[in-house]
């Protein structure tokens, strides 16, 4: 799985890019036809956003979370994107 972090109005420092990775390496244990990944994380004032697409076999997932702290938005996109990616598999084996 390939994963393109951009940020916009914040630095991808190591940290946050290790942080992603990690999580997403999670995502895939759940599902692992994810083909590539895009990732924004972006800074609004005092809103951190993040936000990413997911190309399956079959569509794509999008999802965003939007938090105070960075970490914590990435840990909210990442519950979304579980909780999407789990009803894709299910659609999936259905067809």
């Amino acid at each position: 799985m390939q994963i393109n972090l951009t940020g916009h109005h914040i630095e991808i420092t190591d940290a946050l890019r290790d942080y992603v990775d990690a999580k997403f390496s999670k995502l895939e244990r759940h599902f692992d036809h994810i083909n590539n990944v895009h990732v924004i994380l972006n800074v609004e004032k005092l809103t951190q956003k993040a936000e990413a697409t997911l190309h399956v076999n079959g569509g794509e997932i999008f999802a965003d979370s939007e938090h105070q702290d960075m970490y914590a938005a990435i840990d909210g996109l990442i519950d979304k994107l579980d909780r999407q990616v789990i009803k894709h598999k299910e659609k999936m084996k259905r067809h």
